[in-house]
């Protein structure tokens, strides 16, 4: 049987600020109410933290809470506690607004498309938080929000490489010194992550071209983020993180969580809270710079920034 926390609570007077604030907190963290003041949550140590941070505010209010571990005593009453926690409706919802993005998304110019996009990502990722018994459900609004990145993609960086199947081979910076780089046009975030990353870290240097046809990059410079290139997508791994492996530069933890971050807004996966905030940036940008050049030297302060914030002890 599946162990139950339970918080009962009798908070003081009208007060409905902390009402509220209790209401969105437990409501953030998925939990039930089964009536008025006691609320239901699958015991866990996240849980048992939830409720104590509310019981703590509410008795610090003056008002008065308690947390009780329970059990369900019969299966019907464990499926009627569990049935608090479907969350097929919120799926169901979120599928439709996939499936209007993707009929709109011909119509939406490019900044627009990602912000929706990432939005909806979002509210798929709070969902999947508070679904503590995920199911069919899921894994259909999870295809849903890959068929519409993959939409995007088709619309917007309809070259966007193919990931290849090979062993990444252990390369020396020394050796790629003053060389010239080439990359699509039009750069986006792993694209104008990658060239930050090699001109920080691999080839100071470095001279970028920014290809607006890849059958016309010249045979001596060293191609990233196309088919065919030296360094592209290759099994799960996107440009940037090819570059870190490729160098062996994975010991930089910093640099590791800047590569989920890319990963991230590049394919998807496991979210990064920072990754509407960059994705933002990256897209005004693009609107403010005349060129990819420009892109580069305006997204470098802020990527310097973000591997700055990763390289601090309380953020590792």
């Amino acid at each position: 049987m599946i162990p139950w926390l339970l918080l009962i609570t009798n908070l003081p007077g009208r007060n409905q600020t902390l009402r509220m604030r209790l209401w969105r907190a437990l409501r953030g963290a998925g939990s039930a109410s089964l009536r008025d003041g006691v609320y239901l949550l699958p015991a866990s140590n996240s849980a048992n933290q939830v409720f104590e941070s509310q019981a703590l505010d509410i008795r610090s209010a003056g008002g008065s809470a308690y947390i009780l571990p329970i059990e369900a005593v019969a299966a019907g009453q464990q499926g009627a506690f569990q049935a608090l926690f479907d969350r097929t409706d919120d799926y169901r919802q979120l599928i439709a607004r996939f499936a209007v993005y993707r009929r709109k998304l011909a119509k939406l110019d490019e900044p627009t498309a990602r912000r929706t996009l990432e939005t909806l990502h979002r509210e798929l990722a709070k969902i999947v938080a508070s679904d503590f018994f995920s199911g069919a459900s899921r894994h259909q609004a999870e295809g849903a929000a890959a068929d519409a990145e993959a939409a995007q993609a088709r619309r917007f960086s309809p070259n966007e490489p193919h990931a290849a199947h090979r062993k990444i081979p252990r390369l020396k910076p020394s050796e790629y010194r003053g060389r010239v780089w080439a990359t699509r046009q039009g750069l986006w975030i792993d694209r104008v992550c990658s060239a930050w990353l090699i001109r920080r870290f691999i080839d100071p240097k470095a001279t970028f071209l920014w290809l607006k046809r890849i059958k016309d990059c010249p045979k001596k410079a060293i191609g990233f983020d196309f088919d065919g290139a030296a360094f592209t997508h290759i099994d799960a791994k996107v440009t940037f993180e090819v570059l870190i492996a490729s160098f062996g530069l994975e010991q930089d933890l910093a640099l590791s969580r800047l590569a989920g971050l890319v990963h991230y807004l590049d394919v998807g996966g496991v979210p990064v809270p920072e990754a509407a905030g960059l994705s933002a940036i990256v897209a005004g940008a693009r609107t403010l710079q005349e060129n990819d050049s420009a892109l580069l030297a305006a997204i470098a302060p802020v990527l310097d920034n973000l591997y700055a914030n990763y390289s601090l002890p309380e953020a590792v």
